[in-house]
């Protein structure tokens, strides 16, 4: 925390706040221009390499698209200790089946909780699932100042 920024959190309360998962928002850039596409979504973190892991449905009719390259930021918050905190990450999604991050992907998962939750209007057997991450080229993090600072 810096004395110039007070509700900045540093890494390492950022990554207490994180845990190694959550829920969140995940919004999406649209090639039209229209407003972003906004999902909630729950995620996994692993602070070993600041890895977002999403678990996407990804229907061929979906409303999100193709997802690889998207540009994307993932909102999460919260109250713990009754004080507000947010992340705000900024990035490109990537696919996690690509060869070339395959293993870094696997240890990733290994480190991380993400929760499965089923918010679909059909059987989970006919919904397909991906899975993607987003590593941020961009993080910020903010929590509510205390009364006084």
């Amino acid at each position: 925390m810096s004395a110039d920024l007070p509700n900045e959190m540093d890494e390492d309360e950022r990554d207490a706040f994180l845990g190694a998962g959550g829920t969140g928002v995940l919004s999406l850039s649209t090639a039209s221009g229209e407003s972003p596409y906004a999902v909630p979504v729950s995620y996994g973190y692993d602070r070993s390499t600041g890895t977002f892991y999403f678990r996407l449905a990804t229907d061929a009719d979906g409303e999100k698209g193709e997802l690889d390259d998207r540009r994307a930021t993932f909102v999460t918050y919260g109250q713990p200790e009754d004080r507000w905190q947010s992340v705000v990450a900024e990035g490109r999604l990537e696919p996690t089946g690509e060869e070339s991050i395959a293993i870094e992907t696997l240890e990733g998962l290994g480190n991380v909780e993400l929760q499965y939750v089923d918010v679909f209007d059909r059987p989970l057997e006919a919904v397909s699932f991906e899975f993607y991450r987003l590593v941020p080229d961009r993080i910020g993090a903010r929590r509510e100042s205390r009364t006084g600072q």
